[in-house]
């Protein structure tokens, strides 16, 4: 979903520690990518960055944004069964550990649910031993799936209920 020009969303324009969590734009969709090693060192996951991901759902399509820019994003959308599906979240080298990510899903929380999501999803390789325990430590549920992502793609599948009551720093 577009949004119109000049009408914030709830949570733009607030900072948290000299970081402004706002809708991506196409141009910060590109720097993301540029940046690409910062986000997710040796693994190349450019293939898994979809231009229309921001183009068509703008609103639950997040960066992080700072004075030496983008110190995370997240992309996601609400599916019409009313799960809020994170595609992709990445926090770049130098703010990890800072609770950047935390703060991040829970901006994409707040943002799913005016959008009608009741639950969140998200999906990793089995092998993401740092993914999964992210995940946990928000209170997600893991299930291990075979073939989840094609055959012999087994994943590991999140699932929790909205609210996201999360302690931020």
């Amino acid at each position: 979903m577009a949004r119109a020009v000049g009408i914030p969303l709830p949570w733009e324009g607030e900072e948290v520690k000299g970081i402004d969590i706002a809708s991506a734009q196409v141009a910060d969709f590109h720097q993301v990518l540029r940046d690409h090693p910062r986000y997710w060192g040796e693994r190349d996951l450019r293939s898994l960055h979809l231009l229309a991901l921001v183009q068509e759902f703008g609103s639950t399509c997040l960066v992080a944004r700072a004075e030496d820019g983008i110190r995370g994003y997240v992309f996601g959308f609400v599916t019409p069964n009313g799960t809020g599906y994170v595609h992709l979240i990445a926090t770049r080298d130098d703010a990890r550990g800072t609770g950047l990510g935390r703060r991040m899903y829970a901006a994409f929380a707040e943002a799913a649910e005016r959008h009608g999501a009741r639950r969140l999803k998200a999906i990793t390789s089995v092998e993401n031993a740092g993914s999964i325990a992210f995940h946990r430590g928000l209170g997600f549920d893991v299930r291990i799936v075979d073939d989840y992502n094609g055959p012999g793609r087994t994943m590991a599948v999140f699932h929790r209920d909205l609210p996201l009551d999360i302690s931020v720093p």
